[in-house]
């Protein structure tokens, strides 16, 4: 029996429709009458947790799940200790920098040295300005960081994109895009290598389940 995390949220459809591939149908979590956070497959080989994106690689790290599904951006800002396996190829996005549409900056290398930088992936920001060799303050945000430039609080953001349409309805830009993000398949190092569950047979059927999809 094996247990896989899935994140809540805009990777979950098409994380069930993955694994429904595979022969694992926890579609349950699609019905919005479900309250439950745990729940069988139909043929109880295995189960699955409805997580927070940002939860998932801590249940898989942590071992209460073998195998997880999580956006790239996130292995990016946490950096946990798990089995990176599979680029799954759904959940396209960017993590991106961005300005006000009225900011004289076009590029992060205009930004002016020590100026402020909103985020919520404070990680992904601080190494790929440092990367640039330009000492900027990182403000630190978890609701709406689009509001940094809007009120002066920072000059630019680092957040993710998908369709640019939430930056355009605030009037800001990208500038610059740092990284691609999608999902991918992580899995616990030792139930990997151990094969707890038959984990390794269900990872190589999800290998040929995307690699069907994309031929």
């Amino acid at each position: 029996m094996i247990t896989v995390a899935l994140p809540k949220g805009g990777l979950l459809a098409d994380s069930v429709r993955l694994l429904q591939t595979i022969g694992l149908d926890f579609s349950a979590f699609l019905e919005s009458s479900n309250r439950q956070l745990e729940i069988w497959d139909t043929t109880h080989s295995a189960k699955a947790l409805l997580v927070r994106n940002n939860d998932v690689p801590v249940y898989v790290e942590y071992g209460q799940a073998q195998l997880g599904i999580v956006g790239y951006d996130i292995l990016r800002e946490k950096r946990p200790q798990v089995a990176h396996l599979l680029d799954l190829g759904f959940g396209r996005c960017r993590m991106s920098v961005a300005v006000k549409a009225s900011s004289p900056y076009r590029s992060s290398l205009e930004l002016p040295p020590h100026c402020r930088v909103a985020s919520k992936f404070v990680n992904c920001a601080t190494e790929y300005f440092k990367e640039l060799d330009l000492p900027v303050e990182i403000v630190p945000l978890y609701g709406s960081v689009e509001l940094g430039p809007i009120t002066g609080m920072s000059e630019a953001i680092v957040d993710l994109v998908a369709t640019g349409r939430t930056l355009k309805e605030n009037n800001l830009i990208e500038i610059e895009q740092i990284f691609e993000s999608t999902a991918r398949l992580i899995a616990h190092p030792l139930s990997y290598r151990l094969n707890t569950g038959g984990v390794q047979e269900r990872i190589a059927a999800l290998r040929g389940a995307v690699t069907a999809a994309v031929s």
